[in-house]
């Protein structure tokens, strides 16, 4: 099986005045293809830190990553966007939806970047496949938790990336929508993606083929 992430020592120390803190301590993670991670822990713990450094949406004070083999602290500021827009999806808790966009214009804002000539058919196509085909034109506050969380899960998708990031998704949702959402990343995994998920709920976690919990930016394996 192919590695395709991989944490070797990585420490990420914040100055907060005459103080350091260091949210990552020794950090040693390996992340195969077509796994289905839950990291988990108590906030503050150091499992967003970790995300954010996975994401390339920050970098390590010291360590090593490695991203299908290649060392991402030596890429430049644009290598490092190309990646998120093309090699990682991200979903956050809050959905980050724009509030005056309609859902498939939503979607299609990473292909924006990406030089796609039909933005709109596969727009539709991945709200298709989270089952909102009908809700193209519905604004996010037209659209209830669970439905504006699976737009967002359509816009990670549009790119068709390998692995994909998601921060507490089901954090806002009640139960039943947190299901339909948890059955949806399975889906994704069976697919073939690698999915990273940040979750303090048991529940959601026991979605996941493999768990590791941080607690004072350590990680060991659950």
């Amino acid at each position: 099986m192919k590695t395709v992430i991989e944490l070797k020592n990585i420490t990420k120390t914040y100055k907060t005045g005459a103080v350091d803190f260091k949210a990552l301590d020794d950090v040693n993670l390996a992340v195969q293809e077509g796994d289905f991670l839950a990291i988990m822990g108590p906030s503050g713990s150091g499992k967003s830190t970790c995300m954010n450094i996975i994401g390339c949406l920050d970098r390590p004070t010291s360590g090593s990553y490695l991203l299908d083999g290649k060392e991402v602290a030596s890429l430049n500021d644009n290598e490092l966007a190309h990646i998120r827009n093309k090699k990682i999806g991200f979903v956050f808790q809050t959905f980050n939806l724009l509030a005056r966009t309609d859902a498939v214009k939503n979607i299609e804002l990473p292909l924006i970047y990406s030089g796609v000539k039909n933005k709109r058919e596969r727009a539709l196509e991945c709200l298709k496949m989270v089952g909102l085909e009908d809700k193209a034109k519905n604004k996010p506050n037209e659209l209830s938790g669970g439905q504006q969380q699976r737009v967002a899960i359509a816009r990670a998708i549009v790119n068709e990336p390998s692995i994909i990031l998601a921060d507490e998704p089901t954090g806002n949702l009640d139960s039943k929508s947190g299901e339909e959402i948890m059955k949806i990343f399975c889906d994704l995994n069976k697919q073939g993606k690698t999915l990273i998920l940040i979750t303090h709920e048991p529940d959601i976690a026991a979605y996941a083929r493999s768990r590791v919990h941080f607690k004072d930016g350590k990680i060991y394996q659950g």
